[in-house]
C-alpha cells in the first residue's frame, strides 16, 4: 500500500493538481451550505471508530441519508456495526490486489459523482490516495491536510479547505475539526478559531441482540465445559503486520495469564485473534499447560467478537483495532501503547486504561513519517512489565467483582 501510494500516488497528484488549477480559472465559487458528504477512509477499523463523533456531528448537519462513507471493503464492518449512516451509504473497495483496487476505486468515484458529493473529508492524514478519490469525487468543498512546508508527505494541491496537522489534538478532536471546518472561509485557514470537543465519553454504545449474546454464551460453554459463561478475561496477543513494532512479548501474555488465574480462581482467560492465529495459539497453550485457558482465535466473527466483549470483564491487548472495538461495549479494557501516543490514539473511553513506558524514542511512529519507524527493537513495548499489567487488571477486576 506504502509503494503504491508513492510510486503511482505522487504521479496521481501531480497532474490532478495542474487539473485542478486549470479547472479554478472558469469554476464559480462554491456557495452555500453542503447537502451530500462523503468521508474517506480507506484502512484501519480502530481510526474509524475515533471518527464516530465527526461522523454524528455530519448527520446533525446534513442528515444521515446525506452522510457517505468510502472504505476499503474489509473496514466496513465497523461501520455497519455503529448505526450511524445507512449502511447502503457505505461505499466499498475492494482489495483482493492492486488491479481489482484500482478497479474498484474507479468504480467508487464513479458512484460519488453520481450522488453529486458536494463535501469531501479526507480522514487520511497525508496519503495520496485518499486525495486524489476526494478530488476525483467531485465534491467542491475538500477538508484534509496539506504539508505546507514540507513537513509531510507532499500530495499535490487538491484540498479547498486545507489544515495544518495539530500532532497535539486526540485524533477524535482532529476527525471532528475537519467536519467543522466546512463551514470556514477556506481562505482563512489554516488559521481556524475552533475549539477542540472535549474527550468524554464520545463513542457510541452498541446494543446486542439477546439471540447473538445467547449464541455466543454457548460458545463460551462449550469451550470451557461449563453450564454458563465463566467471569472472562480476554488476552489479545497480536497486532496488525502493518506495525508489528507494537508487538508485546507473547511470553509476558503467558506470564500474565499464570498469574491472574493463580489469584482468581473464578477467573477464565481467552486468547483471541484472527483464525490464522489459532495454530500459534493452541501450540502455545499445549506448551505452557495453563489452567482454565482458552483458544477463542478465530472462532468468533468480528460481530461475535464483541459480543465477546460484552460478555467479558477484562481485555488486554496491544495497542490495535479490538482496542477501539472493545471501547463500544462495557468491557474495561487495558492497552499496551509503545511506538505511538495514546495522546492521540488512545480509545476516548473511562473504561480504556492505558499503559505507556513513555521512553525518550517514543512514539516514533506519526503522521508526518507516513508511520513508519527506524526502530528494530521495540523497547518501549518491553518495558512495560509483567507487574505493572497485573497491578491494573487486579484493581479493575476486583472493582468490576464489587470486593
Amino acid at each position: 500500500m506504502r509503494l503504491a501510494d508513492r510510486w503511482l500516488g505522487v504521479p496521481a497528484c501531480l497532474v490532478l493538481t495542474i487539473v485542478r488549477r486549470l479547472a479554478d480559472l472558469f469554476a464559480s465559487a462554491t456557495t452555500g451550505s453542503p447537502q451530500r458528504i462523503v468521508f474517506v477512509k480507506l484502512a484501519e477499523q480502530g481510526s474509524t471508530v475515533l471518527a464516530a463523533p465527526a461522523i454524528r456531528r455530519a448527520v446533525e448537519k446534513v442528515g444521515a441519508d446525506n452522510v457517505f462513507f468510502l472504505a476499503f471493503e474489509p473496514n466496513r464492518f465497523i461501520l455497519d456495526v455503529m448505526k450511524l449512516i445507512p449502511e447502503k451509504n457505505v461505499i466499498t473497495i475492494e482489495t483482493g490486489g492492486m488491479v481489482t483496487t484500482v478497479r474498484g476505486a474507479i468504480a467508487a468515484v464513479g458512484r460519488l459523482r453520481r450522488l453529486k458529493i458536494d463535501a469531501a473529508i479526507d480522514l487520511e492524514f497525508f496519503a495520496r490516495s485518499s486525495a486524489a478519490m476526494a478530488y476525483l469525487c467531485g465534491a467542491t468543498r475538500r477538508v484534509g491536510f496539506h504539508a505546507f512546508h514540507g513537513e509531510a508527505s507532499w500530495r499535490g494541491d487538491l484540498m479547498t479547505h486545507r489544515l495544518n496537522f495539530n500532532a497535539e489534538l486526540h485524533t477524535t478532536q482532529t476527525f471532528h475539526m475537519m467536519v467543522q471546518a466546512l463551514d470556514a472561509p477556506a481562505t482563512d485557514l489554516p488559521t481556524f478559531d475552533f475549539k477542540p470537543i472535549a474527550l468524554d465519553d464520545v463513542l457510541p454504545r452498541i446494543e446486542f441482540d439477546p439471540d447473538d449474546t445467547q449464541r455466543v454464551a454457548g460458545l463460551l460453554c462449550r469451550e470451557t465445559g461449563l453450564d454458563a459463561p465463566p467471569r472472562l478475561i480476554l488476552l489479545n496477543a497480536n497486532c496488525s503486520d502493518l506495525m508489528p513494532l507494537r508487538k508485546w512479548p507473547t511470553q509476558r501474555y503467558i506470564d500474565l495469564a499464570r498469574r491472574l488465574t493463580d489469584t482468581f480462581a473464578d477467573a477464565w482467560i481467552g486468547f483471541t485473534g484472527a483464525p490464522e492465529d489459532a495454530p500459534a495459539v493452541n501450540d502455545l497453550l499445549r506448551g505452557v499447560d495453563l489452567p482454565r485457558c482458552v483458544n477463542l482465535a478465530g472462532k468468533t466473527t468480528l460481530d461475535d467478537l464483541l459480543v465477546l466483549y460484552s460478555l467479558a470483564e477484562l481485555l488486554i491487548t496491544n495497542d490495535s483495532g479490538p482496542a477501539h472495538f472493545a471501547a463500544l461495549t462495557p468491557i474495561d479494557v487495558i492497552t499496551l501503547f509503545g511506538p505511538e501516543t495514546p495522546r492521540l490514539f488512545g480509545a476516548p473511553s473511562p473504561r480504556n486504561h492505558v499503559l505507556w513506558a513513555g521512553i525518550a524514542c517514543s512514539p516514533c511512529v506519526n503522521a508526518f513519517n507516513d508511520r513508519l519507524s527506524a526502530c528494530r527493537d521495540n523497547l518501549c513495548m518491553q518495558s512495560i512489565g509483567v507487574d505493572q499489567v497485573f497491578e491494573l487488571a487486579e484493581t479493575i477486576y476486583r472493582r468490576r467483582a464489587g470486593s
